[in-house]
């Protein structure tokens, strides 16, 4: 009879803790991660942008609301630069400078999803599910390093990448990588490391200088109609 008032308190306990807990669904963790970027000013970091056998980096800066820059150093001297209005990419290998108008919620990349603004697109327009579940899991295979991992499926045609594969790094809710799949099959993937919260970066940062010898291509993509 003793046996059985334990094992009886032992269950009831369980249960009281189980309803005591938030159940953290793959949507209201995404919401966390959202709200970590929704009390940034501005972040650096390292940025590595790898499709297929090409592989980019470089420094990565965000400024709130969508000032965005890259600039690399592999290729080295390549720069992105987008403040909110303009797109400005710089080849140095074709000395060239294309200048864009395009408006901020035009598509997303890797980069502007990983922004407030970007995430609060991606949960309006993917449906988000736990890649195995909410405990961390390696990064890369056999590595050190976890991450919270979340699949993105979007809602409708429209958008840019069919799935997304976001991991996120468990203490910091900083997004460690994001793996898209495009519409045509292709796996583009950004991975962000040494990121620098609320550095205090000014809008002067976002202004390009472009080399006096480079030739300039305005509307290179499309004509913005927004």
């Amino acid at each position: 009879m003793r046996l059985w008032s334990v094992v009886f308190f032992l269950v009831i306990k369980s249960v009281f803790y189980l309803h005591t807990q938030e159940i953290v669904t793959a949507e209201r963790y995404l919401a966390m991660v959202s709200e970590r970027y929704g009390g940034m000013r501005d972040y650096e970091a390292r940025i590595v942008i790898r499709s297929g056998n090409t592989a980019m980096s470089g420094t990565v800066i965000h400024l709130v609301p969508s000032f965005m820059r890259i600039d690399f150093t592999s290729p080295a001297n390549q720069v992105i630069v987008f403040n909110g209005e303009q797109l400005t990419i710089y080849l140095p290998e074709y000395q060239a400078v294309l200048n864009q108008s395009v408006s901020s919620n035009r598509g997303a990349s890797g980069t502007s999803l990983a922004t407030a603004q970007g995430l609060t697109l991606l949960r309006r327009n993917y449906v988000p599910v736990f890649v195995t579940s909410p405990t961390p899991e390696p990064l890369d295979s056999g590595a050190s390093e976890k991450a919270v991992k979340l699949r993105l499926t979007r809602r409708s045609l429209s958008e840019g990448f069919r799935e997304i594969i976001m991991s996120v790094n468990p203490d910091t809710k900083l997004i460690r990588r994001i793996e898209g799949r495009t519409i045509d099959e292709r796996l583009v993937r950004f991975d962000f490391s040494n990121v620098k919260i609320n550095q205090g970066i000014p809008e002067q940062r976002f202004i390009y200088d472009s080399p006096a010898s480079a030739n300039m291509y305005n509307n290179f993509l499309f004509r913005d109609t927004d």
